[in-house]
């Protein structure tokens, strides 16, 4: 079974069921389901997750990127300052970036106060963080190839002379 295929159906669309995935990929659907069953075992599959209008939860109604340069630790180079960053509740993804900073932390909170107030008295002082700069999402308009609002219909205007 070609596991990049199962892969990228899975995430093109999370509740695809087991049949469709089989029938795509001409596989029995017992070898389908076993093959995921693997691959969450592996954590090849880590999750699966539904894309929505979060500004309908207060808890994602303000999401930041904030930019974090570090000093690198000794014995666990980035790792161990992002695994602590990890570990806040507000922080829900963290990478390690090539260019002017070192890791981009993407925070989710109820207002802006909230979102700040955690930069402020967590993140930008905590041991190796040398500076942060943050930036607030004001509109997303596509998130992993899929876009957020239906396309407006395109009128051309009229030329007059």
């Amino acid at each position: 079974m070609d596991k990049k295929k199962l892969l990228r159906l899975l995430a093109e669309n999370g509740r695809m069921s087991v049949e469709e995935i089989a029938n795509q990929l001409g596989e029995s659907a017992a070898a389908v389901a076993e093959a995921i069953r693997k691959m969450e075992e592996d954590k090849t599959i880590i999750g699966y997750r539904a894309m929505f209008d979060e500004s309908i939860l207060p808890e994602y109604a303000v999401k930041a990127l904030i930019e974090v340069k570090t000093r690198p630790e000794r014995e666990g180079g980035f790792d161990k300052i992002a695994k602590r960053l990890s570990k806040f509740p507000q922080v829900s993804s963290l990478y390690l970036m090539s260019g002017g900073f070192d890791l981009l932390v993407e925070v989710q909170g109820k207002n802006l106060q909230e979102v700040a107030t955690f930069v402020a008295r967590k993140l930008a002082t905590q041991d190796g963080v040398l500076s942060t700069a943050t930036h607030f999402l004001l509109k997303k308009y596509k998130e992993s190839g899929k876009l957020m609002q239906e396309e407006e219909g395109y009128e051309r205007l009229n030329i007059t002379m």
